[in-house]
């Protein structure tokens, strides 16, 4: 088999899990779309002016594909080099599977055909056949009207441990912790951080501005804009959090109002409706600070920290690529430009 020449496009999880799987050729570097250090994988990164011309492929393993391909277009690049192999709906660019399959390896390549629905070029046919073979039940033979392909999850590891899952464990081991009877939430998880305080038996009251899709004990729902808060007294809470939820506040993409201040407004009702001694958990994107529209706003922790003087940080610590850092520096991610890896800080404040 020849041994490629191989670009990858993309630092973040799909690239890490592309690796982790094994690619078959040679990577002689890594694309950033926007360049924010110089090595990845004991590799060169490359800026889009950087890029070599000695390659046979670039993998795309990025999130951000549609404008990946938008970028190739709008430069000319020689669109048949290019593999993309996650996050478009159809197979644009190089799209020999024979080749493809060489270079990603049986188990990228199965995910592979999972994202384009190419199940016949993978395992599932001779699964298929396997089965039939071996089954002497009339009522559980495979029946074409109900083929039900799942292709994706053979490599597939045992669910995530994402940011969401260590920001939930974060903030519940916190509340849980400080044996508090009652919470207060704005707009974070229901199937994941609230459901983890239910379970402990903690009577929570949540605000979001989407209609909730159900009741369930001990969870009582507010459905209103949350910014001023106005449902709620000064000074009556004692334990509250907000875990991914404020910084999109005011950005139209919930069906709330179009307010850039929105969410400072609501740093600012937060403060006056936390009793003292009350405590409060925040989970936020954190880098460089600038709005995405209309998916959020990224953060400087000390915007955050001095938005909320009232009350004083007791925790600054942080999730990126499901890991915590604990107890960092405040401005330690401050150009952090993410690329597709988000990093969320975690505060935590006493009033």
């Amino acid at each position: 088999m020849k041994e490629y020449k191989l670009l990858i496009w993309g630092t973040g999880k799909i690239a890490e899990a592309l690796l982790e799987n094994g690619v078959r050729g040679q990577i002689i570097g890594f694309i950033e779309t926007n360049k924010s250090r110089e090595m990845y994988n004991n590799k060169k990164i490359y800026s889009l002016e950087e890029m070599p011309h000695d390659f046979d492929y670039i993998l795309v393993a990025n999130v951000y594909v549609n404008q990946i391909y938008k970028i190739c277009m709008d430069r000319e690049l020689d669109i048949s080099k290019i593999i993309f192999i996650k996050g478009i709906k159809r197979q644009e660019g190089f799209s020999d599977t024979t080749v493809i399959k060489e270079i990603l390896g049986k188990r990228n390549f199965t995910n592979y055909c999972g994202e384009f629905g190419l199940r016949e070029k993978t395992f599932f046919q001779e699964d298929c056949e396997k089965y039939s073979q071996l089954n002497a039940r009339e009522n559980f033979k495979i029946e074409e009207r109900y083929i039900w392909p799942i292709i994706t999850e053979k490599y597939a590891k045992a669910g995530a441990m994402n940011n969401y899952f260590w920001q939930d464990l974060w903030a519940a081991k916190h509340v849980l912790g400080s044996d508090t009877k009652e919470h207060f939430d704005i707009g974070s998880r229901i199937d994941g951080f609230i459901a983890h305080l239910l379970a402990a038996d903690v009577k929570v009251t949540q605000i979001d501005i989407r209609k909730f899709p159900g009741e369930v004990e001990n969870l009582h729902t507010i459905v209103d804009d949350a910014t001023d808060l106005n449902e709620v007294e000064d000074e009556s809470i004692k334990s509250m959090s907000a875990l991914c939820s404020l910084e999109h506040f005011g950005l139209g993409r919930y069906g709330d109002s179009i307010d850039p201040e929105a969410c400072f407004r609501c740093f600012s009702s937060i403060q006056k409706k936390i009793k003292q001694g009350g405590k409060l958990y925040l989970a936020l994107p954190i880098g460089k600070e600038r709005v995405e529209f209309n998916a959020h706003r990224v953060f400087y922790p000390s915007t955050i920290i001095e938005s909320f003087s009232q009350m004083k940080l007791m925790e600054f610590s942080c999730i990126a690529a499901g890991k915590i850092e604990y107890q960092i520096e405040v401005h330690k991610y401050d150009s952090d430009l993410h690329n597709g890896e988000y990093r969320y800080g975690l505060f935590y404040f006493e009033k």
